[in-house]
Protein backbone atom coordinates (compact mmCIF):
# COMPACT_ATOMS: atom_id res chain seq x y z
CA UNK A 1 0.00 0.00 0.00
CA UNK A 2 1.14 3.36 -0.62
CA UNK A 3 -0.08 6.67 0.76
CA UNK A 4 -0.77 9.78 -2.00
CA UNK A 5 -2.96 12.96 -1.83
CA UNK A 6 -5.83 13.46 -3.71
CA UNK A 7 -5.73 17.05 -5.43
CA UNK A 8 -8.38 18.46 -2.27
CA UNK A 9 -5.57 17.74 -0.20
CA UNK A 10 -7.29 14.52 1.36
CA UNK A 11 -4.65 11.59 1.88
CA UNK A 12 -5.42 7.66 0.54
CA UNK A 13 -4.03 4.71 1.10
CA UNK A 14 -3.61 2.87 -2.44
CA UNK A 15 -3.21 -1.03 -3.00
CA UNK A 16 -0.52 -0.37 -5.68
CA UNK A 17 -1.19 -3.66 -7.10
CA UNK A 18 -4.21 -2.33 -8.57
CA UNK A 19 -2.61 0.15 -10.44
CA UNK A 20 -3.42 -0.08 -14.18
CA UNK A 21 -1.70 3.42 -15.30
CA UNK A 22 -0.17 6.48 -14.37
CA UNK A 23 -0.57 9.80 -16.79
CA UNK A 24 0.66 13.40 -16.38
CA UNK A 25 -1.92 15.70 -18.12
CA UNK A 26 -1.12 18.14 -16.29
CA UNK A 27 -2.42 16.38 -13.10
CA UNK A 28 -1.46 12.70 -12.24
CA UNK A 29 -3.98 10.41 -13.16
CA UNK A 30 -4.06 7.13 -11.78
CA UNK A 31 -6.14 4.58 -13.52
CA UNK A 32 -6.83 1.16 -12.04
CA UNK A 33 -7.76 -2.45 -13.05
CA UNK A 34 -11.04 -1.84 -12.65
CA UNK A 35 -10.86 0.96 -14.75
CA UNK A 36 -11.38 3.70 -11.69
CA UNK A 37 -9.46 6.80 -11.79
CA UNK A 38 -8.02 8.90 -9.21
CA UNK A 39 -6.19 11.85 -9.93
CA UNK A 40 -3.49 12.68 -7.24
CA UNK A 41 -0.81 15.53 -6.33
CA UNK A 42 1.79 13.35 -6.69
CA UNK A 43 4.21 12.90 -9.69
CA UNK A 44 4.46 10.04 -11.86
CA UNK A 45 7.66 9.88 -10.78
CA UNK A 46 6.82 9.74 -7.51
CA UNK A 47 4.01 7.20 -7.57
CA UNK A 48 6.73 5.43 -9.52
CA UNK A 49 9.07 5.60 -6.56
CA UNK A 50 6.60 4.83 -3.61
CA UNK A 51 5.83 1.81 -5.53
CA UNK A 52 9.49 0.57 -5.84
CA UNK A 53 10.00 1.36 -2.31
CA UNK A 54 6.88 -0.57 -1.17
CA UNK A 55 8.17 -3.65 -3.19
CA UNK A 56 11.02 -3.56 -2.02
CA UNK A 57 10.42 -3.23 1.76
CA UNK A 58 8.13 -6.20 1.27
CA UNK A 59 10.87 -8.16 -0.66
CA UNK A 60 13.57 -7.27 2.05
CA UNK A 61 10.79 -8.65 4.91
CA UNK A 62 10.25 -12.33 3.45
CA UNK A 63 14.07 -12.10 3.07
CA UNK A 64 14.91 -11.55 6.47
CA UNK A 65 12.26 -13.94 7.32
CA UNK A 66 13.79 -16.81 5.05
CA UNK A 67 16.90 -19.06 6.27
CA UNK A 68 18.81 -18.21 2.84
CA UNK A 69 17.86 -16.35 -0.57
CA UNK A 70 17.72 -19.82 -2.02
CA UNK A 71 13.70 -19.55 -1.11
CA UNK A 72 13.64 -16.32 -2.35
CA UNK A 73 15.35 -16.86 -5.57
CA UNK A 74 12.44 -18.26 -7.64
CA UNK A 75 10.01 -15.81 -6.54
CA UNK A 76 12.35 -13.04 -7.43
CA UNK A 77 12.88 -15.11 -10.81
CA UNK A 78 9.09 -14.93 -11.30
CA UNK A 79 8.97 -11.54 -10.46
CA UNK A 80 11.48 -10.70 -13.12
CA UNK A 81 13.92 -8.97 -10.61
CA UNK A 82 17.55 -8.96 -9.96
CA UNK A 83 18.66 -9.63 -6.69
CA UNK A 84 22.47 -8.34 -7.33
CA UNK A 85 24.35 -9.07 -4.07
CA UNK A 86 22.02 -8.49 -1.29
CA UNK A 87 23.59 -7.24 2.09
CA UNK A 88 22.60 -10.31 3.62
CA UNK A 89 23.87 -12.85 1.16
CA UNK A 90 27.93 -13.74 1.15
CA UNK A 91 27.62 -13.51 -3.05
CA UNK A 92 25.28 -12.94 -5.89
CA UNK A 93 21.95 -16.05 -6.01
CA UNK A 94 22.85 -18.58 -8.81
CA UNK A 95 20.90 -18.55 -11.84
CA UNK A 96 18.36 -21.13 -11.84
CA UNK A 97 15.71 -22.50 -14.20
CA UNK A 98 11.81 -23.69 -12.58
CA UNK A 99 10.64 -26.79 -13.79
CA UNK A 100 7.19 -27.13 -14.69
CA UNK A 101 5.29 -29.38 -12.55
CA UNK A 102 7.61 -28.40 -9.53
Amino acid sequence: MIQLTRLNGIPIVLNSDLIKTAESSPDTMITLINGEKLIVRESCEDVTERVLEYRARLLTLVARRLPSLKELQPAASLASLDLGVSPIAKSPPKPTSIEPGK
